[in-house]
């Protein structure tokens, strides 16, 4: 654990040590208070040195922290710590302004979390604290996360989230792109992913007995069934996407090697953002780089690599290289 996150086990022992009217604290036995309570709380040995702990002091001191009425008490060469009022603790202080904006930031952050499961405490919490931090009152919007907050199906991620907890067949009518009427499916969920800002839900479709996924935002309804819930036992989801981009794997797909030429225009943006974690650098040209991916090809991937238009080439694997051709052959054709 890094220095820094010993802050508050740092601040705390300071506090109980500048309050303690029976013993004299001196710098030493402060940095040995704080490597104590550090040792006590994570076993880490590697403890602060005097430094730290003048600048903790000085941070508590500032009104960016508590402001705390400290007394420098000089006694012959040394000094020693104490409060000048031995009631104060920062315990019993409001929030400073450090401690006020962080929470400002970790609400507004968590606020991107509205209508998921577990998180409906996020309107609560903000409401409460609100009087007191001004949440309302801050009309410069500093960050901004990719979201579409009027994606259909978002009401379902609760009742599915909760049904995977607790391990319930669901009855789903849903509305499939590749057919005219609603099917009704048993359904038994597993898990929930987000790709492209549209949600998924995998689990075991009994009519076709083998896992599927589900697009929250074609399902229709969702229904409890009084089918017995069968467990997922043969997957581990946490593996699962590690080989493809995106949520589609066809079950014969076999893992590939794939390797595309990037021109030197759109490489250092592929190279910062790379399209797969298993991108490697294969050869620098003149004009171009090779990189190579290994993972299952895919729609998902199909599209990713049409979405740089002229700035990527597939070097291989061949089928791979025909798909994209037969693609962009077609793209032709709409503007012939």
């Amino acid at each position: 654990m890094a220095t820094n996150k010993h802050a508050i086990i740092r601040y705390q022992t300071l506090d109980k040590c500048f309050r303690n009217p029976g013993r004299t604290y001196y710098i030493e036995d402060l940095i040995d208070a704080c490597n104590d309570a550090i040792y006590d709380y994570t076993g880490n040995e590697n403890g602060v040195k005097r430094r730290q702990v003048l600048d903790d002091i000085k941070f508590m001191e500032s009104e960016q922290g508590w402001n705390i009425p400290l007394d420098h008490i000089r006694e012959g060469h040394k000094v020693y710590f104490r409060y000048e009022n031995m009631g104060f603790s920062i315990n019993n202080q409001p929030l400073n302004e450090t401690e006020e904006n962080q929470l400002k930031e970790a609400l507004l952050t968590l606020s991107r979390f509205k209508g998921m499961p577990q998180f409906e405490w996020v309107d609560e919490i903000t409401a409460r604290l609100d009087s007191g931090l001004g949440l309302s009152k801050i009309n410069q919007q500093i960050i901004e996360f990719e979201q579409n907050d009027y994606l259909q199906g978002l009401e379902y991620i609760t009742p599915l989230y909760n049904a995977i907890l607790y391990k319930k067949a669901l009855n789903v009518i849903y509305k499939s792109f590749k057919r005219e009427v609603n099917q009704s499916i048993i359904f038994h969920p597993y898990y929930l992913k987000q790709y492209k800002n549209r949600w998924f839900v995998f689990g075991l479709n009994e009519e076709f007995g083998q896992i599927t996924n589900l697009a929250l935002d074609r399902i229709a309804s969702i229904d409890e069934s009084k089918q017995a819930y069968i467990p997922n036992t043969t997957i581990d989801f946490n593996e699962y996407f590690e080989d493809v981009i995106g949520v589609t794997l066809d079950k014969e797909a076999k893992l590939e090697k794939i390797q595309l030429r990037i021109s030197n225009d759109l490489y250092p943006y592929i190279q910062t953002k790379p399209l797969h974690g298993s991108q490697k650098t294969k050869e620098k040209g003149d004009t171009y780089v090779v990189i190579e991916l290994e993972l299952i090809p895919n729609y998902e991937l199909e599209s990713l690599i049409l979405s740089f238009g002229e700035g990527i080439e597939v070097l291989s694997p061949e089928t791979l290289r025909d798909k994209i051709k037969n693609r962009v052959q077609m793209i032709l054709n709409n503007y012939v």
